[in-house]
């Protein structure tokens, strides 16, 4: 059973941090890219952070670069986001995100969802 399970949110102040995790379980995740994402009320969700399987730096979204930083852990088959500087902005539920594609010998796509985690910045 794939199982992603988030923890680490909550409410901080502006300018404070947190570290959000993402346990997996239920697949190879040294295989899978891994994505945060999140979803502000009334807004789409948008991706955070990325880190592909095959290793390298991750990638992240303009409004968090140089605050946010994503790890991976394969042997814990555990992601990680370092969220430093917040700001009220950054309020939104964070979503861990498991995907993959097989291309042989049929064309297959994997794509796994947490139950998200909230992250709430306020004065």
């Amino acid at each position: 059973q794939v199982q992603l399970v988030e923890s680490g949110g909550g409410l901080v102040q502006p300018g404070g941090s947190l570290r959000l995790s993402c346990a997996a379980s239920g697949f190879t995740f040294r295989i899978y890219d891994m994505k945060w994402y999140r979803q502000a009320p009334g807004k789409e969700r948008e991706l955070v952070a990325a880190f592909t399987s095959a290793g390298g730096s991750p990638n992240y979204a303009d409004s968090v670069k140089g605050r946010f930083t994503m790890s991976r852990d394969n042997d814990k088959n555990t992601v990680y986001l370092q969220m430093n500087s917040l700001k009220l902005a950054d309020t939104a539920v964070y979503y861990c995100n498991a995907f993959r594609v097989e291309v042989r010998p049929l064309r297959k796509l994997f794509d796994y969802w947490g139950q998200g985690t909230q992250v709430i910045v306020s004065s």
